[in-house]
């Protein structure tokens, strides 16, 4: 009798991960299907009556949103809808700082979130690959230690790597005291903003090339004593100035181009760039960005673009031309 009891109480739970695993809006069970799938997979005998008072008790009581029509029961309400499952998935296939095992790890957390109708519809990793797996296998524990770091604002040092000519990551053997303040996604790469206790100036450093993290007990460097560093709210400004991570000022740059080029400019620098008219499909576009890394991106777009203001940068692309010019002539 007690055991009965028992299983009457738990029926409803199970009920609800049944409904959680097999179903969606196209895919529905039947009451004498729950009943079977509850013999078969969770040793728990029952009948129709049960399991409907197990539904109605998720749906009126618990206020689940469970849908039912002439082709069974569904469970519709849930945390993460397909659609997003599947674009976490993809950012995580798409990453360029997990290696594959960090990938197919969280991959198989991600699809656990989903029901098995989901599951089946993702593919492997193997199947879809890499951009370019990273060879750092500890780079989801630098981004835990580093977050530890920057919450409680205590000081880090690490040294970092680069590929050498044979593909592997190698320590450069270089040490770095650092006072951590932000972790921030640019160009698909995680970038630690900090300072290098040694300077004043704000530092970007590839979360992904750092190797022998450890947090120090020494506190951080205030931040208003970094020159550069902005409020957390004034992030998505700071990432449109500095489109490759680098330091630096940040500069008011006058740019010709034509009016195809406009989603180009906002894809990079947001929706804050200033637009005005010349002639037919000529305009120019004035962006606020970073001293150096505009003079990248300008090669980037050299084709279709042309600084006029300032100067001091119309001189510099004429200098890299040239020198670009005699290389290849």
């Amino acid at each position: 009798m007690e055991e009965s009891l028992n299983n009457k109480k738990i029926i409803p739970f199970e009920v609800l991960e049944i409904l959680k695993e097999k179903t969606d809006e196209e895919h529905r069970l039947t009451q004498l299907e729950i009943v079977d799938i509850l013999q078969k997979q969770y040793d728990l005998t029952c009948d129709r009556r049960t399991v409907a008072s197990s539904l109605d008790m998720l749906a009126e009581q618990l206020h689940y949103d469970i849908n039912r029509d002439s082709d069974g029961y569904c469970l519709l309400g849930r945390e993460f809808e397909d659609a997003e499952l599947r674009m976490l998935i993809d950012s995580v296939i798409c990453s360029k700082t997990l290696t594959k095992e960090q990938a197919k790890r969280l991959v198989k957390k991600i699809k656990g979130l989903g029901n098995e109708h989901f599951s089946k519809s993702v593919p492997e990793v193997e199947m879809v690959g890499g951009i370019g797996w990273s060879k750092n296998p500890r780079f989801l524990l630098n981004v835990n230690e580093l977050n530890k770091a920057i919450h409680k604002r205590k000081q880090v040092e690490f040294s970092y790597m680069k590929y050498d000519e044979k593909l592997q990551l190698c320590s450069t053997g270089i040490k770095y005291l650092l006072n951590p303040y932000y972790l921030i996604v640019a160009n698909g790469f995680y970038f630690l903003m900090g300072n290098y206790d040694k300077y004043d100036n704000v530092s970007y450093y590839r979360v992904d090339r750092i190797d022998k993290l450890r947090v120090l007990d020494t506190k951080a460097k205030d931040k208003k004593d970094v020159r550069g560093l902005v409020d957390i709210r004034e992030l998505p400004r700071h990432l449109a100035e500095h489109i490759y991570m680098f330091s630096g000022k940040t500069i008011r740059v006058q740019i010709k181009t034509t009016k195809d080029m406009i989603s180009d400019f906002v894809d990079w620098f947001g929706n804050k760039i200033e637009i005005s008219p010349l002639k037919g499909e000529e305009i120019v576009i004035t962006v606020r960005t970073n001293e150096h890394a505009i003079v990248y991106w300008l090669l980037q777009y050299g084709m279709y673009v042309e600084v006029l203001k300032p100067q001091v940068l119309r001189d510099k692309m004429k200098e890299v031309v040239l020198n670009l010019q005699k290389k290849y002539c």
